[in-house]
């Protein structure tokens, strides 16, 4: 069975940081494209950064510079480091595991950026 597991969401103030997790397990993570995506109140949901399983990453604009993805695959785990945090990334925030035609997702993590 497949899991995706995030945490670290919560409030944070405009400027502030925040690390999101997500722990895989049921899948051989070190071969899987991670992502990480986000879904805001009356939107659609967006590709925030990807990292393959070479360790390439790629970033949304509205988030470079200010958002880092990285993998442990000793720990099957994905990160996201969130810095210099906005009102407008407030959203919830899910993990995807992908590789070929597979693709899974987490639950979602709500981040709130807000004074």
């Amino acid at each position: 069975q497949v899991q995706l597991v995030e945490s670290g969401g919560g409030l944070v103030q405009p400027g502030g940081s925040l690390r999101l997790s997500c722990a895989a397990s049921g899948i051989i993570f070190r071969i899987y494209t991670m992502g990480w995506y986000r879904q805001a109140p009356g939107k659609k949901r967006e590709l925030v950064a990807t990292i393959t399983n070479s360790g390439s990453t790629n970033y949304a604009d509205s988030v470079k510079g200010r958002f880092t993805i990285s993998r442990d695959n000793a720990k099957n785990t994905v990160y996201l480091q969130m810095n210099s945090l906005k009102p407008e990334d407030t959203a919830v925030y899910y993990c995807n595991g992908a590789i070929a035609t597979m693709n899974f997702w987490g639950q979602g993590t709500q981040v709130t950026v807000s004074s």
